[in-house]
Protein backbone atom coordinates (compact mmCIF):
# COMPACT_ATOMS: atom_id res chain seq x y z
CA UNK A 1 0.00 0.00 0.00
CA UNK A 2 1.40 3.27 -1.13
CA UNK A 3 1.04 6.34 1.28
CA UNK A 4 -1.15 8.88 0.55
CA UNK A 5 0.67 11.30 2.33
CA UNK A 6 4.24 10.64 -0.09
CA UNK A 7 6.64 13.38 -0.19
CA UNK A 8 9.37 12.86 -2.55
CA UNK A 9 12.46 12.28 -1.63
CA UNK A 10 15.61 14.99 -2.40
CA UNK A 11 16.66 12.19 -4.75
CA UNK A 12 15.03 9.38 -6.45
CA UNK A 13 16.00 5.79 -6.46
CA UNK A 14 14.76 2.93 -8.36
CA UNK A 15 13.44 -0.01 -6.40
CA UNK A 16 12.87 -3.66 -8.65
CA UNK A 17 9.87 -3.82 -8.75
CA UNK A 18 7.42 -1.05 -8.39
CA UNK A 19 4.47 -3.19 -9.28
CA UNK A 20 2.02 -2.53 -12.11
CA UNK A 21 1.65 -4.48 -15.44
CA UNK A 22 4.93 -3.74 -16.40
CA UNK A 23 6.71 -3.11 -13.46
CA UNK A 24 9.14 -6.19 -13.97
CA UNK A 25 10.33 -5.12 -17.52
CA UNK A 26 10.74 -1.46 -16.85
CA UNK A 27 14.18 0.20 -15.75
CA UNK A 28 15.47 3.90 -15.74
CA UNK A 29 17.89 2.86 -17.81
CA UNK A 30 18.50 2.15 -21.78
CA UNK A 31 20.50 -0.11 -24.07
CA UNK A 32 20.73 -4.15 -25.33
CA UNK A 33 20.19 -6.27 -21.90
CA UNK A 34 21.36 -9.51 -24.26
CA UNK A 35 22.54 -10.79 -27.32
CA UNK A 36 19.94 -11.55 -29.85
CA UNK A 37 19.55 -10.45 -33.70
CA UNK A 38 16.54 -10.19 -35.33
CA UNK A 39 15.55 -12.41 -38.02
CA UNK A 40 15.10 -11.11 -41.54
CA UNK A 41 12.88 -12.01 -43.88
CA UNK A 42 12.56 -12.03 -47.60
CA UNK A 43 10.72 -8.69 -48.23
CA UNK A 44 12.10 -5.32 -48.90
CA UNK A 45 10.46 -4.37 -45.23
CA UNK A 46 11.22 -5.52 -41.96
CA UNK A 47 8.85 -5.15 -39.11
CA UNK A 48 9.46 -6.11 -35.63
CA UNK A 49 6.11 -5.76 -33.45
CA UNK A 50 3.41 -6.37 -31.71
CA UNK A 51 -0.62 -5.60 -31.81
CA UNK A 52 -0.84 -2.52 -29.33
CA UNK A 53 -1.97 0.53 -30.53
CA UNK A 54 1.17 1.71 -32.14
CA UNK A 55 2.09 -1.68 -34.11
CA UNK A 56 -1.66 -0.94 -35.23
CA UNK A 57 -1.08 1.82 -36.73
CA UNK A 58 1.90 0.82 -39.27
CA UNK A 59 0.11 -3.08 -40.34
CA UNK A 60 -2.93 -0.98 -41.35
CA UNK A 61 -1.02 1.18 -43.21
CA UNK A 62 1.24 -1.78 -44.95
CA UNK A 63 -2.36 -3.11 -45.93
CA UNK A 64 -3.70 -0.33 -47.07
CA UNK A 65 -0.61 0.48 -49.46
CA UNK A 66 -1.04 -3.54 -50.67
CA UNK A 67 -4.21 -2.58 -51.32
CA UNK A 68 -3.65 -0.17 -53.84
CA UNK A 69 -1.83 -2.55 -55.57
CA UNK A 70 1.67 -1.48 -54.60
CA UNK A 71 3.89 -4.32 -54.54
CA UNK A 72 6.70 -2.80 -53.66
CA UNK A 73 5.41 -2.33 -50.12
CA UNK A 74 5.18 -6.31 -49.03
CA UNK A 75 6.55 -6.35 -45.67
CA UNK A 76 7.66 -9.42 -43.04
CA UNK A 77 6.24 -8.35 -39.57
CA UNK A 78 7.91 -10.17 -36.84
CA UNK A 79 6.21 -10.78 -33.25
CA UNK A 80 8.10 -8.97 -30.54
CA UNK A 81 6.75 -10.47 -27.20
CA UNK A 82 7.15 -6.87 -24.93
CA UNK A 83 5.84 -8.82 -21.97
CA UNK A 84 9.06 -10.98 -22.21
CA UNK A 85 11.24 -8.51 -23.00
CA UNK A 86 12.23 -8.69 -26.25
CA UNK A 87 12.65 -5.29 -27.20
CA UNK A 88 16.04 -5.36 -25.08
CA UNK A 89 17.74 -7.62 -27.36
CA UNK A 90 20.56 -6.46 -28.80
CA UNK A 91 19.31 -6.52 -32.71
CA UNK A 92 16.41 -4.96 -31.47
CA UNK A 93 18.30 -2.14 -29.90
CA UNK A 94 20.37 -1.45 -33.04
CA UNK A 95 17.16 -0.53 -34.96
CA UNK A 96 15.63 1.23 -31.88
CA UNK A 97 17.71 2.64 -29.29
CA UNK A 98 14.57 3.23 -27.46
CA UNK A 99 13.43 -0.31 -26.86
CA UNK A 100 9.97 0.53 -28.21
CA UNK A 101 7.20 -1.39 -30.89
CA UNK A 102 7.19 -0.81 -33.66
CA UNK A 103 10.46 -0.77 -35.23
CA UNK A 104 10.99 -1.10 -38.89
CA UNK A 105 14.21 -1.54 -41.16
CA UNK A 106 14.17 -0.55 -45.30
CA UNK A 107 15.64 -3.11 -47.10
CA UNK A 108 14.86 -2.04 -50.41
CA UNK A 109 17.24 -0.05 -51.73
CA UNK A 110 20.17 -2.21 -51.41
CA UNK A 111 20.93 -1.14 -48.03
CA UNK A 112 19.29 -1.25 -44.68
CA UNK A 113 17.10 2.22 -43.33
CA UNK A 114 15.97 1.65 -39.83
CA UNK A 115 12.91 3.70 -38.97
CA UNK A 116 11.36 4.14 -35.14
CA UNK A 117 8.85 5.38 -33.66
CA UNK A 118 4.67 5.35 -35.20
CA UNK A 119 4.22 8.66 -36.62
CA UNK A 120 8.08 8.79 -37.91
CA UNK A 121 7.41 5.22 -40.18
CA UNK A 122 3.83 6.28 -41.01
CA UNK A 123 5.40 9.49 -42.58
CA UNK A 124 8.42 7.88 -43.98
CA UNK A 125 6.13 5.36 -45.96
CA UNK A 126 3.26 7.68 -47.00
CA UNK A 127 6.05 9.34 -48.32
CA UNK A 128 8.08 6.74 -50.31
CA UNK A 129 4.98 5.80 -52.04
CA UNK A 130 3.69 8.90 -52.20
CA UNK A 131 -0.27 7.62 -51.06
CA UNK A 132 -2.39 8.43 -47.74
CA UNK A 133 -0.83 12.16 -47.72
CA UNK A 134 -2.05 14.77 -49.27
CA UNK A 135 0.15 16.54 -52.18
CA UNK A 136 -1.66 20.41 -51.89
CA UNK A 137 0.14 22.38 -49.52
CA UNK A 138 -3.06 23.02 -46.79
CA UNK A 139 -4.39 19.56 -46.75
CA UNK A 140 -0.48 18.14 -46.12
CA UNK A 141 -0.27 20.06 -43.19
CA UNK A 142 -3.77 19.18 -42.15
CA UNK A 143 -2.59 16.08 -42.44
CA UNK A 144 0.89 16.05 -40.47
CA UNK A 145 -0.81 18.82 -37.57
CA UNK A 146 -3.46 15.59 -36.53
CA UNK A 147 -0.26 12.83 -37.04
CA UNK A 148 1.28 14.84 -34.64
CA UNK A 149 -1.37 15.64 -32.65
CA UNK A 150 -2.02 12.12 -31.97
CA UNK A 151 1.85 11.60 -31.05
CA UNK A 152 1.50 14.22 -28.73
CA UNK A 153 -2.05 13.42 -27.28
CA UNK A 154 -1.57 9.82 -27.15
CA UNK A 155 0.50 9.13 -24.42
CA UNK A 156 -1.87 10.60 -22.22
CA UNK A 157 -4.73 8.00 -23.25
CA UNK A 158 -1.75 5.41 -22.85
CA UNK A 159 0.37 6.04 -20.16
CA UNK A 160 -1.87 8.21 -18.45
CA UNK A 161 -5.17 7.04 -18.39
CA UNK A 162 -4.52 3.20 -19.14
CA UNK A 163 -2.25 3.04 -16.91
CA UNK A 164 -3.62 4.35 -13.67
CA UNK A 165 -7.22 3.16 -14.73
CA UNK A 166 -6.21 0.16 -16.27
CA UNK A 167 -2.46 -1.24 -14.90
CA UNK A 168 -1.33 0.57 -11.98
CA UNK A 169 -1.00 -1.56 -8.91
CA UNK A 170 -3.57 0.76 -6.54
CA UNK A 171 -6.78 2.86 -7.61
CA UNK A 172 -5.75 6.34 -7.18
CA UNK A 173 -8.71 8.90 -7.76
CA UNK A 174 -6.49 11.74 -8.49
CA UNK A 175 -4.43 10.47 -11.14
CA UNK A 176 -7.60 8.73 -12.61
CA UNK A 177 -9.61 11.96 -12.36
CA UNK A 178 -6.91 14.01 -14.47
CA UNK A 179 -6.15 11.52 -17.15
CA UNK A 180 -10.19 11.51 -18.12
CA UNK A 181 -10.41 14.79 -17.67
CA UNK A 182 -7.62 15.29 -20.56
CA UNK A 183 -8.82 11.78 -22.85
CA UNK A 184 -12.48 13.37 -22.48
CA UNK A 185 -11.22 16.47 -23.61
CA UNK A 186 -9.60 14.78 -26.60
CA UNK A 187 -12.58 12.83 -27.30
CA UNK A 188 -14.55 16.60 -27.93
CA UNK A 189 -11.69 17.85 -29.67
CA UNK A 190 -12.09 14.64 -32.19
CA UNK A 191 -15.92 15.34 -32.30
CA UNK A 192 -16.48 18.61 -32.92
CA UNK A 193 -13.68 17.82 -35.60
CA UNK A 194 -15.26 14.88 -37.32
CA UNK A 195 -18.64 16.71 -37.25
CA UNK A 196 -17.77 18.67 -40.22
CA UNK A 197 -15.51 16.40 -41.39
CA UNK A 198 -15.87 12.46 -43.01
CA UNK A 199 -11.92 12.10 -41.97
CA UNK A 200 -9.32 13.88 -40.30
CA UNK A 201 -8.17 15.58 -43.54
CA UNK A 202 -11.99 16.38 -45.10
CA UNK A 203 -13.51 13.81 -47.46
CA UNK A 204 -9.74 12.44 -47.62
CA UNK A 205 -8.06 8.99 -45.59
CA UNK A 206 -4.61 9.83 -44.75
CA UNK A 207 -2.45 8.31 -42.07
CA UNK A 208 -3.80 10.85 -39.60
CA UNK A 209 -6.40 8.65 -39.78
CA UNK A 210 -4.45 5.79 -39.63
CA UNK A 211 -2.75 7.02 -36.39
CA UNK A 212 -5.64 7.83 -34.49
CA UNK A 213 -7.95 5.31 -35.29
CA UNK A 214 -6.26 2.21 -32.92
CA UNK A 215 -6.58 4.51 -30.06
CA UNK A 216 -9.49 6.37 -30.15
CA UNK A 217 -11.89 4.21 -32.43
CA UNK A 218 -10.72 1.16 -30.48
CA UNK A 219 -12.04 3.22 -27.35
CA UNK A 220 -15.32 4.64 -28.53
CA UNK A 221 -15.81 0.90 -29.96
CA UNK A 222 -15.03 -0.15 -26.09
CA UNK A 223 -11.57 -2.40 -27.34
CA UNK A 224 -9.67 -0.10 -24.96
CA UNK A 225 -8.72 -0.35 -21.46
CA UNK A 226 -13.00 -1.95 -20.76
CA UNK A 227 -13.37 2.02 -20.20
CA UNK A 228 -16.32 2.33 -22.41
CA UNK A 229 -18.80 3.05 -20.04
CA UNK A 230 -16.54 4.86 -17.40
CA UNK A 231 -16.01 7.48 -20.29
CA UNK A 232 -19.43 7.61 -21.77
CA UNK A 233 -17.86 7.34 -25.58
CA UNK A 234 -21.38 6.08 -27.25
CA UNK A 235 -21.52 10.30 -26.33
CA UNK A 236 -18.86 11.07 -29.25
CA UNK A 237 -21.36 10.21 -32.08
CA UNK A 238 -19.20 11.48 -34.77
CA UNK A 239 -16.25 9.36 -33.27
CA UNK A 240 -17.97 6.62 -33.30
CA UNK A 241 -19.65 7.14 -36.83
CA UNK A 242 -15.53 8.08 -38.11
CA UNK A 243 -14.06 4.81 -36.33
CA UNK A 244 -17.30 2.32 -37.67
CA UNK A 245 -16.83 3.43 -40.77
CA UNK A 246 -12.77 3.10 -41.03
CA UNK A 247 -12.73 -0.48 -39.17
CA UNK A 248 -14.96 -1.71 -42.09
CA UNK A 249 -12.23 -1.25 -44.70
CA UNK A 250 -10.61 -4.43 -45.57
CA UNK A 251 -6.95 -3.52 -45.39
CA UNK A 252 -7.53 -2.54 -41.72
CA UNK A 253 -9.05 -5.12 -40.89
CA UNK A 254 -6.00 -7.13 -41.91
CA UNK A 255 -3.99 -4.90 -40.31
CA UNK A 256 -5.07 -5.10 -36.67
CA UNK A 257 -4.56 -9.23 -37.02
CA UNK A 258 -0.88 -8.70 -37.80
CA UNK A 259 1.58 -9.54 -34.70
CA UNK A 260 -1.71 -9.94 -32.60
CA UNK A 261 -1.94 -12.32 -29.50
CA UNK A 262 -4.71 -12.03 -27.69
CA UNK A 263 -8.69 -11.94 -28.55
CA UNK A 264 -9.59 -15.00 -30.87
CA UNK A 265 -7.01 -17.50 -32.53
CA UNK A 266 -8.75 -16.33 -36.01
CA UNK A 267 -8.13 -12.86 -35.25
CA UNK A 268 -4.50 -13.63 -34.73
CA UNK A 269 -1.64 -13.55 -37.25
CA UNK A 270 1.60 -13.29 -35.32
CA UNK A 271 4.27 -13.75 -37.86
CA UNK A 272 3.21 -12.44 -41.12
CA UNK A 273 5.45 -12.62 -44.37
CA UNK A 274 2.98 -13.19 -47.44
CA UNK A 275 -0.56 -12.32 -47.90
CA UNK A 276 -2.29 -15.91 -48.14
CA UNK A 277 -1.11 -16.13 -44.42
CA UNK A 278 -4.19 -14.35 -43.32
CA UNK A 279 -6.18 -17.60 -45.05
CA UNK A 280 -3.70 -20.46 -44.05
CA UNK A 281 -1.40 -18.86 -41.11
CA UNK A 282 -3.48 -17.14 -38.19
CA UNK A 283 -3.61 -18.73 -34.77
CA UNK A 284 -6.23 -21.36 -34.85
CA UNK A 285 -5.61 -22.84 -38.32
CA UNK A 286 -1.43 -23.37 -36.37
CA UNK A 287 -3.36 -24.79 -33.32
CA UNK A 288 -5.59 -27.33 -35.51
CA UNK A 289 -2.46 -28.44 -37.63
CA UNK A 290 -0.47 -28.76 -33.91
Amino acid sequence: MVDASYVPPRVWAWENENGGQFGGINRPTAGARFEKALPVGKHPFQLYSLATPNGVKVTILFEELLELGIKEAEYDAFLIEIMEGEQFGSGFVDVNPNSKIPAMVDRSSGGEIPVFESGAILLYLAEKFDAFIPAEPAKRAQCLSWLFWQMGSGPFLGGGFGHFYAYAPEKYQYPIDRFSMEVKRQLDVLNQHLEKNTFMCGDEYTIADIAIWPWYGALVDGKLYGAAEFLQVDSYEHVVRWSSQIGLRKAVQRGRMVNRTSGEPFEQLRNRHDASDFELRTQDKLETSE
